[in-house]
């Protein structure tokens, strides 16, 4: 009788996990990629450095090291050929802010580790965009006092391995990943300055 309880039990909570989204619906500051076909299809996105919404550790930011932190990934699509990450802050002052821009990531990465280099292409053949701080590579959080900032870390699996020169904006890169994303993932992190 017990067993057959601990069955429906675990079949129950199965049922709930599989309900729960694996992103949040939380849109950023770009439309939610889609897949080919409009079809949505998210991947999940983490850092061991903070939760999904939580708070970014100073380390990270200009207060800090001001080094990239760790951010891994899985639920790739068997076609990704590349994938680029975009990590902004709409709560910033008269814009939303480019903090990082990275692109042409091998689709066979499911990591980047704590402080990518700030190259403009880096060991694993990836290629660092421009950033609104005027150089490549991650400029961490850096707001005015006053209330948190969101940062959307953005992921997208693409379809093809574009052949792009280092240095493209946000806005360059999206315009090339038009007609090519088959997957997106986003990670917020906050950070304040008191």
């Amino acid at each position: 009788m017990r067993t057959k309880h601990s069955i429906l039990l675990l079949a129950a909570v199965m049922l709930y996990l599989a309900s729960i989204p694996a992103c949040s619906g939380q849109k950023g500051t770009d439309e939610k990629a889609t897949g080919k076909g409009g079809a949505k299809m998210d991947i999940m996105i983490t850092s061991p450095a903070f939760a999904n919404n939580g708070p970014i550790p100073t380390v990270y930011t200009c207060d800090g090291e001001n080094i990239s932190p760790p951010i891994q990934w899985s639920g790739l699509p068997e076609e990704t050929r590349s994938l680029a990450l975009i990590c902004d802050d709409p709560d910033a002052p008269m814009k939303t802010w480019v903090h990082w821009v990275l692109y042409c990531i091998p689709p066979d990465c499911a990591e980047l580790g704590e402080g990518v280099p700030n190259d403009e292409i880096i060991a694993n053949g990836a290629k660092h965009g421009s950033t609104d701080f005027g150089s490549p590579g991650y400029g961490g959080p850096c707001p005015p006092r006053g209330k948190p900032h969101r940062y959307f870390f953005k992921l997208y699996a693409l379809d093809t391995m574009p052949d792009l020169e280092p240095g493209l904006t946000k806005k360059a890169l999206l315009k090339s990943m038009k007609g090519h994303i088959l997957a997106s993932g986003e990670l917020i992190g906050t950070y304040q300055r008191k």
